[in-house]
């Protein structure tokens, strides 16, 4: 089942340690299809050196486990919260990236300094609160799901436009159209974390990058009046 989307969710998996967003198994990435109602996700656990396509876990989006030999990952149920509030992702990844978590653990979003985040990522990448222990104690990988969908609601975000987001004292979580892309997103935003740091500890009093040049280079990439790259070019 899904044969095509295990591999693609295990290579992309395989991406996270390659490019040194994870240590041990402190991470996952899934993907979904939206046709069939299910996802795919990374086993709870199992070290990266030890997986295999056939490894990758089939979900609904209910949270059941629908196929695989092993216990999905254990913030499956922020994925499924997740794939369900933003229709638009078709692929997860949460990891504990060295500067993303240092910035979550904070409790401070990541300011846009600067135009390499201002490329990929709209504005300041939100970090949410703590849950509540009473949110804790419930159902602690759902509600931190709910938790995010609820803030980018509240804060009125595009979720396509930032996809990204903090957890006060955990880590991140990224998405994109698929998973190739959440894991690329999360690459971006641990190295604009780490620039956005350094670019604190050299000048403490750092402002963000102006409104006008944020948006010129979010919006010369994206949307419709996008000019950046070959795509205009008709194969010639």
């Amino acid at each position: 089942m899904l044969e095509a989307l295990k591999k693609e969710v295990y290579e992309a998996n395989m991406l996270l340690p390659e490019y040194g967003l994870v240590t041990f198994t402190w991470g996952n990435v899934s993907g979904i299809d939206r046709e069939r109602g299910l996802f795919v996700i990374k086993p709870s656990g199992v070290e990266y050196d030890l997986l295999k396509p056939e490894d990758m876990v089939v979900v609904d989006l209910c949270g059941n486990k629908v196929e695989g030999e092993y216990n999905p990952s254990s913030d499956t149920a922020t994925h499924v919260v997740l794939y369900n509030r933003f229709p638009k992702v078709g692929g997860i990844v949460h990891t504990h990236s060295t500067w993303a978590t240092s910035w979550a653990q904070s409790g401070r979003g990541i300011p846009c300094y600067g135009t390499t985040h201002a490329d990929y990522l709209y504005g300041e990448v939100p970090c949410v609160r703590n849950l509540t222990k009473e949110e804790i104690d419930e159902a602690y990988e759902k509600n931190t799901g709910t938790l995010i969908a609820d803030e980018f609601e509240k804060r009125n975000l595009d979720y396509i436009a930032t996809p990204a987001v903090l957890c006060k004292n955990h880590g991140p979580f990224t998405w994109g159209k698929d998973a190739m892309e959440a894991v690329h997103n999360a690459v971006v935003l641990e190295e604009v974390g780490k620039m956005a740091a350094n670019c604190e500890m050299i000048q403490p009093k750092a402002q963000a990058a102006p409104q006008e040049l944020q948006d010129k280079h979010y919006y010369r990439k994206h949307g419709a009046n996008a000019y950046y790259g070959q795509i205009n070019r008709g194969g010639v």
